[in-house]
């Protein structure tokens, strides 16, 4: 005999529920929770992180981050409007940057930035202006059209109203289109943010000192002194106290400006 679809789908949801279960019942028969407890939750080795995982790499994870942010939300909103131009070399300038560095895994550009700048000018580069910058450079191209979309979305009555008051093009873009682009995009800009949190892990291609080091760095200093993985476990709590926040506040962005937040018919 034929289900019907309201039965079907509640013997569909069941099953899941029975795989899920399955599932959970075989992790936890068949992990060896001692070793895990042992390798993963050493208490000691936890506190002899302490305060350095915090003041130290915390907070140089933060530096980096928010440098690195700034940097990539000044050079995406330049490269929104050179795409935006009406001077086509500036148009294919910003296309190809954006199409290079999108391209690219942000480890090549840490690289490129933290020694491909020493070679070609012969000048040593701080390590916190590396890291920014190519944390920077890499994020652009992302904001770049995420700011992109948002200019596009803004409704053209607001541009037309701001002309028909006597506001010249510039002043148009920069009090009324601008403004308005930013609200929409907020959402993605804080995503970006997480992301550029997770990428500056990569400053430890560049090499540091101790107090120099941010987390992933911190991290791996501490495993090769330690016979455990409990470092992991302490360096990944901290980069959640920093992702989950954000991750949250994207979502309350999202419900607040709802569809707003993903202009329609803006091309990404």
């Amino acid at each position: 005999m034929a289900l019907s679809p309201r039965r079907r789908a509640r013997v569909f949801r069941g099953v899941q529920y029975a795989i899920a279960v399955a599932v959970v019942l075989v992790v936890a028969f068949t992990a060896d929770w001692a070793t895990i407890r042992t390798a993963f939750f050493d208490l000691e080795v936890a506190r002899s992180l302490f305060p350095d995982v915090i003041v130290v790499a915390l907070k140089n994870t933060i530096v980096f981050t928010a440098l690195g942010f700034l940097l990539a939300l000044a050079l995406g909103l330049v490269l929104a409007l050179m795409r935006l131009s009406s001077v086509r070399p500036y148009r294919w300038l910003a296309a190809a940057y954006v199409e290079f560095f999108r391209g690219l895994p942000a480890l090549l550009v840490v690289i490129a930035i933290g020694f491909g700048i020493p070679l070609a000018f012969g000048t040593l580069l701080d390590r916190t202006v590396a890291i920014t910058i190519a944390l920077g450079i890499a994020g652009s191209a992302y904001i770049c059209e995420t700011i992109r979309a948002g200019i596009q979305a803004v409704p053209s009555g607001q541009v037309e109203a701001a002309r028909s008051l006597g506001m010249s093009p510039a002043r148009t873009m920069v009090f009324i289109v601008i403004p308005q682009a930013f609200r929409i995009v907020l959402p993605p800009l804080t995503n970006e943010l997480i992301l550029l949190t997770k990428d500056s892990s990569l400053a430890f291609l560049l090499g540091s000192t101790l107090a120099q080091q941010e987390l992933a760095q911190f991290g791996r200093a501490a495993l090769n002194q330690v016979r455990s993985l409990t470092p992991l476990l302490v360096v990944g709590l901290c980069y959640l106290i920093i992702t989950i926040p954000l991750s949250y506040l994207a979502r309350r962005l999202e419900r607040r400006y709802g569809s707003a937040g993903n202009p329609q018919g803006a091309e990404v």
